[in-house]
């Protein structure tokens, strides 16, 4: 075009998708391109918490360190900005802390209570002790030995999280509100103008390649440019200068999946004291469990493999606190992914002074705008200053939004279109509001909804939940995609997997209303398949591409394509090495399930249907502790 954008955001996690819905709410013309697809680094491989900050609390009191007691007043409101905001993808959730000794109870307690105060009526709950015998009626599966109690708070790692859906849900919204916001496309280099001021960027459309054609280069004209790519914050701050000193230190976490029956279903738990110090949290999430996690210093790359030791590393922590009766298996881990934590240093100060606490924003003397740093909790924090400092540094004009306000579900909107009032009755004066803003799917939600989405459309029930948790009101949407079944019930869903809710609805929802475009961009980010279970990825990944070729049409050298680049995908979510050379036809056949016999115990999740069967002639082959104790204590 002839005008140029405001801003241009490269990088579609969570802080340029936060950026861009900031900018766009204050009247910026502004542009978000992501080289590959939202959230598809560290945004979408995050502890899926959104994290309180009571161990910065720990730090403030005992050395007495006022910019960690700022951490902690940051992270409670912004905790409280992510309820009011997405209210349908993050939920409280209740933590326990074990307590070994008798005077861990008065030392945790007491700590838990100060983070109560400082919380104020941010704090949904308040934090309470629970004796040894409430706290294994609350745990089951909590080792007995050496318990005293446990103490359960709703602060450090407290509200559930479905960070994906969170990040696609601000791109999109970013784009109700105007922002241009494009997936799929990579930025080749940045353009200066004369006096050696960046204007602009080449991007390359990478999705034409995928169907075996040439991909084209353009322009993209910006008076500000802002570099929001998480670990690869150096490759992008390296095409403005060679020279530049690197900021990253990047980290790894790995985290597991296991089953749904290691936890209960309304209470994690966090270790703040393991083997090596380190601390581990195990919880519930979207109806399994999620274990970790680790932290090692790694090199940057697209899709991290998690590794065999720090997998082990975590199970061992797991056992550590399970009953000893609950045999700990690697055959349990359904999913395992490593995260790169973009871990940065100031590069004003001393290497000696170690990394930045929270989140960097620099300025290079070009122009080029970097964030860099930080966490989901303050995503929207960062957000915010970041957009200050473009303003000021790029001498942009915010500007009331002026207009008709975007239609949503369950709003009828009326009024001046002078100071424009968006539907959640944030005044879009050109100031930031994004603490207002309710994110799309928010504004009909309740925690209702799933009922008369049963009633009208004929769900399953564990599918009507996850519509509305995942989708909001715009599960009516989704719904209304969702083919008939051709049975009594359910009416509509196809399931993409018979062990997760996630059905054919949400296939072409995401390729018609977010952007969709490959098959990982649907079991790995619009719906969650990959990360909860990467077999069970696998056997719904035929599916998923027939579903999407239907929608785009793609010949068979695309799905082919999408196959391949699926499979390898699902080999950085854990899937078990015989699987990757599985063929399409193989696991339509059903062949996913098959083991070899060195690997049975490695990947299994039970016992050879050999070892379990009971014989008349040879007596009971299974692992039983009680058949054949006491045969008179089972008449």
């Amino acid at each position: 075009e002839d005008e140029p954008y405001d801003l241009l955001i490269i990088g579609g996690g969570a802080t340029g998708s936060g950026i861009a819905l900031d900018a766009a709410t204050r009247g910026l013309k502004v542009a978000v391109v992501e080289r590959d697809d939202f959230s598809a680094g560290t945004s979408s491989k995050s502890t899926k918490l959104v994290h309180g900050g009571v161990r910065y609390l720990e730090k403030a009191v005992w050395e007495l360190d006022y910019n960690q007691y700022k951490l902690v007043k940051e992270a409670l409101r912004e905790r409280r900005y992510f309820l009011d905001t997405a209210p349908h993808l993050s939920e409280w959730l209740p933590i326990m802390i074990p307590v070994q000794k008798w005077w861990q109870a008065p030392y945790f307690w007491l700590g838990t209570k100060c983070y109560d105060l400082l919380a104020g009526h941010d704090n949904i709950e308040s934090s309470y002790f629970l004796t040894k015998s409430k706290a294994l009626d609350a745990f089951p599966m909590l080792k007995k030995d050496n318990l005293f109690g446990a103490l359960v708070y709703y602060g450090t790692q407290d509200g559930a999280h479905n960070d994906s859906r969170m990040n696609v849900s601000l791109a999109m919204t970013a784009a109700l509100y105007g922002a241009t916001v494009v997936n799929h496309l990579e930025v080749t280099g940045l353009e200066k103008d004369a006096n050696g001021r960046l204007n602009g960027a080449r991007v390359r459309d990478l999705l034409p390649e995928r169907n075996g054609q040439k991909s084209s280069e353009f322009h993209v004209r910006a008076k500000g440019i802002i570099n929001a790519t998480g670990p690869f914050t150096d490759s992008i701050r390296k095409m403005d200068d060679q020279e530049v000193q690197e900021i990253v230190a990047p980290s790894s976490g790995v985290h597991v999946i296991l089953p749904g029956y290691y936890s209960p279903a309304n209470m994690g738990l966090i270790d703040p004291s393991t083997s090596d110090g380190r601390v581990i949290f195990f919880l519930p999430w979207q109806g399994n469990t999620i274990a970790g996690t680790t932290d090692a210093a790694c090199p940057v790359e697209q899709n991290p493999i998690a590794g065999e030791a720090e997998i082990d590393w975590i199970l061992n922590e797991v056992r550590g606190y399970l009953q000893p009766d609950i045999n700990v298996r690697r055959g349990d881990v359904l999913a395992a992914w490593s995260g790169i934590r973009p871990l940065v240093r100031d590069p004003s100060k001393a290497k000696s002074e170690g990394l930045v606490r929270n989140h960097l924003i620099t300025t290079s003397p070009s122009g080029l705008l970097t964030c860099s740093g930080g966490k989901w909790t303050t995503y929207r924090q960062m957000a915010e200053e970041t957009v200050d400092a473009a303003v000021a540094t790029f001498s942009l004009r915010p500007s009331p939004l002026s207009g008709p306000p975007p239609q949503v579900a369950g709003i009828v909107q009326t009024g001046p279109n002078t100071v424009h009032t968006a539907p959640d009755g944030a005044d879009l004066d050109g100031t930031c509001q994004t603490h207002r803003v309710k994110l799309l799917g928010a504004h009909g939600f309740s925690q209702t909804l799933f009922i008369p989405l049963i009633q009208h459309y004929g769900l399953e029930t564990e599918v009507a939940r996850h519509l509305a948790t995942a989708y909001g009101d715009r599960a009516w949407t989704v719904a209304a995609l969702c083919a008939p079944t051709d049975a009594r019930f359910p009416v509509r869903g196809r399931r993409l997997s018979a062990l997760y809710p996630f059905v054919d609805g949400e296939v072409r929802y995401a390729v018609r209303h977010e952007y969709a475009q490959t098959a990982v961009d649907v079991i790995a980010r619009r719906t969650r398949l990959a990360f909860l279970n990467a077999q069970a990825a696998l056997e719904a990944l035929p599916g998923v591409i027939d579903l999407m070729a239907a929608e785009l049409g793609w010949g068979a050298q695309r799905r082919e394509r999408e196959w391949g680049d699926a499979v390898t995908f699902l080999t950085s979510m854990g899937l078990p090495k015989n699987k990757v050379g599985l063929t399409r036809k193989q696991v339509e056949k059903g062949e996913v399930g098959k083991w070899e016999d060195e690997e049975y115990g490695l990947y299994a999740r039970h016992d050879k249907p050999a070892e379990t069967l009971e014989s008349d002639s040879r007596g009971s082959m299974g692992g039983n502790p009680g058949i054949g104790r006491d045969a008179s204590a089972n008449k």
